[in-house]
């Protein structure tokens, strides 16, 4: 079964590496993370990407930018704006994205 693939981009490093731990412990998942921009619309351009979680700390120029970029490049992806909140909150906030990406792949294949 393919792995739902993760981007996490964050502006701290403790957080960020506490975000691919959690997100990793899910056997169905994979995450990679990034602090620096260029370095995340690089892996972005070159993976197939389910869901970019993007972190706190991020300047909202900086947001905008890299959510334009990753809807560019990937139309099908889902953002995940995570400001916290401990790792149950952040799983209930990948599987609603998980269940609109279902929903919108349906609704596609419907047209």
């Amino acid at each position: 079964m393919k792995k739902i693939e993760f981007l996490i981009f964050g502006k701290n490093p403790s957080i960020l590496e506490i975000l691919i731990r959690l997100v990793n412990a899910n056997e169905e998942w994979h995450a990679e993370g990034f602090t620096d921009k260029e370095f995340a619309k690089e892996y972005c351009a070159n993976q197939v990407l389910d869901i970019v979680l993007l972190s706190s700390g991020i300047e909202e120029e900086c947001e905008e930018e890299m959510r334009f970029f990753f809807n560019t490049n990937q139309p099908n992806i889902e953002i995940i704006q995570h400001y916290g909140g401990g790792s149950g909150l952040l799983k209930c906030e990948i599987l609603e994205a998980l269940e609109q990406k279902r929903k919108r792949k349906i609704a596609e294949s419907q047209v």
